[in-house]
């Protein structure tokens, strides 16, 4: 599957508030953020889209007031890890 490349108008890149170094990484990053919370993405792939570790992942959502999402499937799946691992 090819990569989807989004491209910002010149105007737009302008008018972020971010060091134009600084621009990529914050777009991934608020990308990241805002399909995680909608639903979108899994912790992992938005973790990944933003480029961070899965802690600092955590701290980000937690500084963003985001939810994390933990169904019972996944608690299950914890359980059975921490079984196996005793």
């Amino acid at each position: 599957m090819a990569a989807l490349i989004l491209e910002l108008p010149p105007d737009v890149r302008d008018a972020l508030r971010v060091p134009v170094a600084e621009q990529e990484f914050r777009v991934r990053r608020e990308l990241a953020i805002r399909l995680y919370e909608k639903g979108l993405l899994s912790f992992g792939k938005a973790r990944e889209l933003a480029g961070l570790s899965k802690w600092a992942f955590h701290e980000l959502l937690g500084a963003e007031e985001i939810p994390r999402h933990y169904d019972l499937e996944e608690l299950q799946a914890d359980l059975a890890t921490l079984e196996a691992l005793e």
